[in-house]
């Protein structure tokens, strides 16, 4: 049986694209899965739903900047580049593909594939290159990128648009019931506003709420995903129309097609799935992400929809009023050109074999 051997890690962000392609590529059950992590790090948790082997390795952090820890870290990516190839040995090169979303822990498995000579592809999900697959795009036979402004860091020759790895639910215009303590929210005549700050929660973006309440409460009712550090705090917020979660699951894509507006950082997995189903939103960018990436991703989708950006610096409540009243109290899914990266990947990993 051929063998795909997936690794990516170090946050979410870099595992569950990963994850995308390879349930679609394992639907028929027709290769041998495996997975690269860190020994303790998110994407071990992450695939333990999947049939998989997991092969846990070394990792050490890449900074660009000066620090004690480097010294460390060097070491952790030398042990990584042995732990990988070791587990990489076990399988024979014209038969294996290593398919790399980034992270810290992809860099060894990524040198040591190339070393065995076994076929390489990477996958950037943001807008701008992270160090990991800036190294790894040295070594790999392709690589596929989420926006195509990500074409001027890599070599133009081995460098694909496939766009970002999505549900499926993200191209079709279904709506799954979304029920809220009991609540069915699918049939409300009121404005839903949806707030997230991803699975965390961004406290910068809970005050912001919080500090609005009583205008946005006449108007919307807010689902409101306020992060596990923050729950209880915002649970103290009492009124009909105002719900706090803590995390959002399996309901965020139906709740991005049921929200009239939804304002959130814009991490490339939110902004590519708040394109694909064509909603115009209104983006807070992380201030402290690196090379600003989270400006470029929402700039892809004020490009594409319209959508409004409002950065940390000019972020205030009459700013963020404003933009609510641009967008309205109606936001209908907009026609974009589509395409889901997880059929183009699909496609392409699966060609690596016939050929």
């Amino acid at each position: 049986m051929k063998t795909i051997i997936f690794t990516g890690g170090g946050s979410g962000g870099h595992v569950m694209p990963g994850l995308t392609v390879l349930k679609k590529i394992n639907e028929k059950k027709e290769y041998e899965i495996h997975y690269i992590g860190g020994i303790s790090s998110i994407e071990r948790e992450l695939v333990r739903e999947y049939e998989l082997t997991y092969h846990p390795i070394h990792t050490g952090k890449l900074r660009r900047y000066l620090s004690i820890e480097n010294a460390k870290d060097i070491l952790n990516v030398f042990l990584g580049l042995i732990d990988a190839f070791k587990v990489l040995w076990k399988f024979k090169s014209k038969e294996t593909l290593i398919f790399s979303t980034g992270g810290f822990v992809c860099v060894p498995v990524v040198i040591a594939a190339k070393l065995q000579r076994k076929k390489v592809f990477i996958h950037e999900q943001t807008s701008r290159v992270g160090l990991a697959n800036k190294i790894c795009s040295i070594f790999a036979d392709k690589v596929f990128i989420s926006f195509e402004d990500s074409f001027k860091y890599f070599d133009k020759d081995k460098t694909f648009f496939s766009g970002y790895p999505l549900r499926e639910e993200c191209y079709n215009q279904d709506i799954g019931p979304v029920i809220i303590n009991g609540r069915n929210l699918n049939h409300e005549s009121k404005p839903i506003l949806f707030v997230t700050g991803g699975g965390n929660g961004a406290q910068l973006i809970n005050k912001l709420i919080e500090k609005n309440f009583k205008a946005l409460t006449d108007k919307y009712i807010i689902i409101h995903q306020v992060g596990k550090a923050f729950i209880n705090e915002y649970s103290g917020l009492n009124h009909p129309d105002y719900y706090p979660l803590a995390f959002v699951g399996r309901e965020m894509i139906d709740l991005f097609k049921l929200a009239t507006v939804t304002v959130s950082r814009s991490g490339a997995g939110t902004v590519c799935e708040l394109i694909a189903i064509g909603k115009k939103s209104i983006y807070i960018p992380l201030k402290i992400a690196q090379k600003n990436e989270q400006f470029f991703n929402a700039l892809e989708a004020h490009k594409k929809l319209g959508s409004i950006i409002i950065e940390e610096k000019e972020l205030n409540d009459e700013v963020f009023l404003r933009a609510l009243e641009d967008i309205g109290t109606t936001n209908p899914p907009f026609s974009v050109l589509k395409q889901n990266g997880v059929d183009y990947l699909s496609i392409e990993i699966r060609n690596v074999f016939k050929n």
